[in-house]
């Protein structure tokens, strides 16, 4: 017997390797309602099919002040993983709204993709492939990711994963972030330093993990491009407005860094050809999660928080 409430779900990979998700959810009653486009919906397409709902579990499709304000019958957002700068939360928490994030669901796969992009851009193995596939056939330079120094910006659970990963290269591991977890840094064998710039200037390999807000936007840009080694590797699997990718383009056309792996774009999908062209970057299409163990994680816990939140709002 059915609850009368409607949940959309936005996330093209929910319950994609395993049903689980969708099961839970009906099973209690929701009728459940996908994404009929197989893209990030735009906020007119947001407004229309939460006009008449009460929860959504939402991917990166906006829902800011003009979306959430045309939906007078929503009272949960469950993030399918957890990032919430495509959320108002204050207008969510004006409007009674309650947010869950599926945390711990992808901690594991974003770190195994941050360091498949590191080692990716150190080794050259896109653009060599690239290369094999052409008949060109020579040993070409890179550059050694064993004992180097690895910079993590963030470190929260997916930094500390990185770092993990790191000990087994032999690389000392250096973080900056201004909330400190001294115990698990000292467990790690991570050094905190004091200053974006001290990192920047002493990094092999920089990865950024920290939430995109109004302090974190636009953190590496020009001036931080210039601190860096002219052999450093830049990653970035936690949110695209974190680069300037003007400054970006640049210091990849200029040689300024070896290169980037960046796997999330100031808008998705990227519409810079001239960025996407460059040899020394590597893209990924905002996959670092997509793994079908994480899928299947973010899907169970997104719903189990959704459905909680919905029960609670009425009880």
């Amino acid at each position: 017997m059915g609850t009368g409430k409607k949940v959309v779900v936005t996330p093209r990979s929910f319950g994609k390797t395993d049903p689980a998700p969708f099961e839970l959810l009906k099973s209690r009653g929701y009728d459940v309602v996908c994404n009929p486009f197989g893209r990030i919906l735009t906020k007119d397409e947001m407004k229309a099919l939460l006009a008449d709902a009460d929860g959504i579990i939402v991917g990166v499709d906006p829902l800011d002040r003009e979306v959430l304000t045309a939906a007078p019958r929503l009272k949960a957002i469950s993030k399918y993983g957890v990032g919430t700068d495509n959320i108002d939360m204050n207008c969510a928490a004006e409007r009674g709204i309650t947010v869950s994030l599926a945390r711990g669901s992808n901690t594991e796969a974003v770190a195994d993709y941050a360091f498949a992009l590191m080692m990716a851009v150190a080794r050259k193995v896109a653009a060599i492939d690239r290369a094999c596939r052409e008949g060109i056939w020579k040993a070409e330079p890179t550059i050694d990711i064993y004992g180097k120094t690895l910079g993590l910006l963030g470190l929260g659970a997916i930094g500390r994963a990185v770092a993990r990963r790191a000990s087994g290269f032999g690389m000392k591991v250096m973080a900056y972030d201004l909330f400190r977890d001294e115990a698990a840094a000292a467990a790690l064998g991570i050094a905190y330093v004091d200053s974006l710039d001290t990192l920047l200037c002493e990094a092999d390999f920089i990865s950024l993990h920290v939430p995109l807000d109004e302090n974190t936007a636009g953190i590496v840009g020009g001036a931080q491009f210039e601190r860096m080694k002219p052999t450093a590797v830049l990653v970035n699997t936690a949110r695209g407005g974190l680069i300037d990718e003007a400054a970006l383009l640049e210091a990849l056309r200029t040689g300024r860094i070896w290169g980037a792996g960046i796997d999330v774009f100031e808008q998705e999908p990227p519409d810079n050809p001239e960025l996407l062209a460059m040899d020394n970057l590597v893209a990924g299409s905002h996959c670092a999660a997509s793994t079908r163990g994480a899928i299947g994680q973010m899907g169970l816990i997104a719903s189990r928080n959704l459905i909680e939140q919905l029960e609670v709002s009425v009880s």
